[in-house]
């Protein structure tokens, strides 16, 4: 009769089986309270929610709002404060909503079924395809044992090494979830080493993950191209301004901002935020790295699948980088979702792909999480409800004969912060860049003085798991709680604030964008 397993033993059998990585490991099920005060978060949210529903449908109806605004407000309420606390798996809390939202009468059904047909779930959809293809063929494997093998020996170079990955991706692709996609198994390996898993959440998984998020979000940041967003925001300065923003333009001043932003946060993360326990600074598997070079030397050369998920992978990468040629070249631009769909039929298709459909691990509950999350969002922005809150939040202010850099101040933070309150970076684009450009001209400023800074905020989605498609996709790794997601995305907003209000007054001032901070409108 043999003894027991020790935990130390479980432990490294676990963290074996996630460095075998014969899959995604993606859960379903509801990440475990990791303390006390997560405990009774979770009592207490399934009343909380109910009762704000209740207190935001039957107030008095504000000053042009309508009924269905208050409705869609009140359901979103509910379902943000059960995604935040988690008395019900996530992906439960967004069949609510959308349930919610029909019996308001809030959104049409069809609007609401139509939710799943949406690009950004198709392009979930196809790039869990794309990365169930480079785990399945162990080209994920090859790379994260790389990566170890070249930055793993402490921790802090891991994540460094991760920071650098994102900051390389950011300005070829722009699909900051395909860059999630592409990135998780790495991630999810790396983690295991460490000793961070879905059964056991440590501060080096929680720094990671959410470093990753950083990077993936902010970084977009760095050029006009990364996100369609930003192309947006260029375009409305452009014909409501009047001021043509160029590449290099935003490349000055979103550059550096993006990336001080992300190195702080390295170095703040796991000094301060989520301070690495010694044991955890160094890799955790019996063996240490000797196992790695062990794992990786068995791996051997490049296999024939290997090759063709390479082949596949790349031609997906390009097309992804060179969107804007697509028209000229082929007549018809292929986006981002259409490009995974070109790569997933390669990867399915008979004979000469490389696997089959059951062997893809789609993380069905996960998109459900997303539909239910843009289900809300795109009702608070159908209903104008997002739209009233934000001319409420702006009418109620006279910056009328106040020094620029107080107006500056409030439009950024006003900008950075308002991505908590809707799930679309577009949206906030649309409704919020107007505003700014025509409050820009009647405080008598120029506009791209307000504009193009505030327009560096777009990206900055990273205050909780719903706030973008990255976000959601990391989350449903368990590596980590919402309050988690929170704690760090709300410091690294503010850090970005900060940046953002210290480079007005003097890296923007210096190239002419920005006027002086304490200069007064004529």
């Amino acid at each position: 009769m043999t003894a027991s397993a020790s935990p130390r033993q479980t432990q490294n059998q676990k963290l074996m089986e996630l460095l075998g990585m014969d899959r995604m490991s993606l859960s379903s099920k509801t990440r475990a309270a990791q303390s006390t005060s997560e405990r009774w978060m979770r009592y207490l949210g399934f009343p909380g929610g109910i009762l704000l529903f209740l207190l935001i449908l039957y107030l008095p109806a504000g000053a042009g709002l309508s009924a269905s605004a208050q409705a869609g407000a009140a359901c979103f309420a509910l379902a943000l404060v059960w995604w935040v606390t988690e008395p019900f798996p996530t992906y439960l809390t967004s069949l609510v909503l959308m349930f919610l939202l029909l019996i308001t009468r809030t959104s049409e059904p069809k609007a609401i079924m139509d939710v799943l047909g949406m690009e950004v779930i198709w392009l979930n959809l196809l790039a869990f395809i794309l990365s169930s293809m480079l785990v399945k063929v162990r080209l994920a494997k090859r790379m994260a044992l790389w990566l170890i093998l070249k930055f793993g020996r402490k921790a802090s170079w891991a994540l460094m090494a991760f920071v650098i990955i994102q900051m390389v991706l950011a300005p070829l692709i722009p699909a900051t979830a395909a860059r999630a996609v592409m990135t998780l198994p790495l991630m999810i390996v790396v983690a295991a080493i460490y000793g961070a898993s879905e059964e056991n959440n440590n501060n080096f998984g929680r720094n990671l993950f959410l470093l990753n998020l950083v990077g993936i979000s902010v970084l977009s940041s760095m050029t006009m191209t990364g996100s369609s967003a930003n192309l947006i925001a260029v375009g409305l300065i452009q014909t409501m301004g009047g001021e043509r923003v160029y590449y290099m333009d935003w490349v000055r001043v979103g550059a550096p901002i993006a990336i001080m932003a992300t190195m702080m946060m390295w170095w703040l993360g796991q000094k301060l935020v989520f301070p690495i326990a010694a044991q955890d600074r160094l890799p955790q598997l019996e063996g240490g790295l000797g196992l790695v070079e062990q794992q990786y030397a068995e791996l051997g050369p490049l296999r024939r699948e290997e090759k063709k998920a390479l082949a596949i992978f790349g031609l997906v990468l390009f097309l992804w980088m060179t969107d804007a040629l697509h028209m000229g070249w082929f007549g018809v631009e292929i986006s981002a979702p259409f490009a995974a769909l070109l790569g997933a039929v390669l990867v399915l298709f008979p004979r000469y792909g490389v696997m089959q459909w059951a062997e893809a691990e789609i993380p069905w509950h996960l998109l459900i999480f997303s539909a239910g999350a843009y289900a809300g969002g795109l009702a608070l922005d159908d209903t104008g409800a997002a739209e009233w809150g934000v001319r409420m939040l702006f009418g109620g202010m006279d910056l009328k004969g106040v020094p620029f850099g107080v107006s500056y101040t409030v439009i950024i933070a006003v900008m950075m912060y308002s991505h908590l309150l809707t799930t679309s970076k577009t949206v906030r684009t649309l409704i919020l860049l107007p505003i700014i450009i025509t409050m820009a001209k009647a405080l008598g400023w120029p506009p791209i003085a307000f504009a193009l800074p505030a327009a560096l905020c777009i990206d900055w989605v990273v205050g909780l798991p719903i706030s973008g498609k990255p976000n959601v996709i990391l989350f449903s790794t368990n590596q980590y709680s919402v309050a988690d997601n929170f704690k760090y995305g709300v410091l690294t907003c503010t850090l970005g604030v900060i940046l953002l209000v210290v480079s007005g007054a003097t890296w923007f001032h210096w190239l002419g964008l920005t006027p002086s901070f304490w200069a007064v409108a004529p």
